[in-house]
């Protein structure tokens, strides 16, 4: 995309639809460009295939590894344990990284994940999230694609949630994520955050719903390093100004999580889209354990029923140091809000 005056900005091609990223455009204001063809960006976002994982790369630096195969246990836990399909490490702009996995409070969170907790499917109660129990499990099917650019990368894989309880194991539920990871540098600048977007898309196996009661928690979850584990050494704020004392259970546009990596700090937000089932949705935040998610079980019963998908958008930021609400409150308005792209004819 180019200004008239010569200003360039990358421009990807996928599909039906083109990226870019604009450095900055106020409120009620416009820009023109004239889309043109020019050589690739020297700047890339970068994803490599190696095997169990997939790894995107802003630059040379790395942004975040899928786990395409279960990524195997440590030593002395319980292969019930392992699970693929999820995000970690997931890394600040210094490569920082803010993410967990198989931690020995909790060995069934795993970095940035989703599962169900408290669930009903042909009259059993399958648990989705925790792993020990034996009764449900996540499973990755397939990478179907990914893709890479001047502009963003990212895959497309699709999940079953596996029932263990009856008979046989059977199918409950598929899930197709859909990832993108974006280049937000400016100017050949390095950023001060990193940005990516996740959609969760839902869809029975069979003729039965999933019902999923009332519960605390369960859904897309964060689990941070072992070192934020405690009350003092992990930090949240939510959009709405509360903190881990009166937090859990609110109800939030945002929520970050942080705690000091190799003695700075450092932290990830995850935005909500308003577009999502009883958004904004509420949180669940321990008292001490370094986990988060955003849980619309909550607020009560519900189901996902043939032909009724549930689909969840998050927008995740990670950046060193403390934490930035205004900047955090104008990236979730752009995520909520995009500008209107209208393209014209050349004269």
């Amino acid at each position: 995309l180019e200004t008239p005056s010569g200003t360039s900005v990358p421009l990807q091609v996928g599909d039906t639809r083109a990226w870019f990223v604009l450095d900055r455009l106020q409120a009620e204001q416009e820009r023109t460009y004239q889309i043109e063809p020019g050589a690739m960006s020297g700047t890339e976002v970068g994803l490599r295939k190696a095997g169990a994982t997939v790894d995107i790369s802003v630059g040379d630096t790395p942004v975040l590894r899928y786990w395409v195969k279960p990524r195997p246990v440590p030593p002395g836990v319980d292969s019930i344990y392992e699970r693929g399909g999820y995000l970690h490490p997931v890394r600040t702009p210094s490569g920082r990284v803010v993410t967990g996995d198989y931690p020995d409070d909790h060995k069934h969170h795993h970095g940035l994940w989703s599962a169900w907790t408290e669930t009903r499917f042909r009259g059993r109660a399958p648990d989705f999230w925790n792993m020990g129990s034996g009764t449900g499990e996540v499973q990755v099917m397939a990478l179907d694609s990914t893709w890479s650019g001047p502009v963003q990368a990212g895959l497309t894989a699709r999940h079953r949630y596996v029932d263990r309880m009856g008979p046989a194991p059977v199918t409950a539920l598929y899930e197709e994520w859909t990832l993108r990871v974006y280049r937000v540098s400016t100017g050949g600048e390095r950023p001060d955050y990193r940005l990516f977007d996740l959609t969760v898309a839902q869809t029975t196996a069979s003729n039965s719903p999933l019902i999923l009661p009332e519960y605390r928690y369960g859904g897309v979850a964060v689990r941070g390093p072992d070192a934020w584990y405690g009350s003092d050494n992990a930090r949240f704020l939510t959009s709405a100004g509360r903190t881990r004392a009166d937090g859990n259970r609110s109800r939030g546009l945002w929520n970050y999580f942080g705690g000091t990596v190799g003695g700075k700090r450092a932290g990830i937000a995850m935005l909500g889209h308003p577009t999502n089932f009883r958004a904004p949705q509420p949180l669940r935040i321990p008292e001490k354990m370094p986990y988060f998610t955003f849980a619309p079980s909550q607020l009560g019963q519900w189901r996902i029923a043939p032909g009724r998908p549930y689909a969840a958008r998050y927008r995740f930021v990670t950046f060193d140091g403390p934490p930035d609400p205004a900047r955090l409150d104008g990236l979730g308005g752009d995520y909520a809000s995009p500008p209107t792209v209208t393209v014209q004819p050349a004269d």
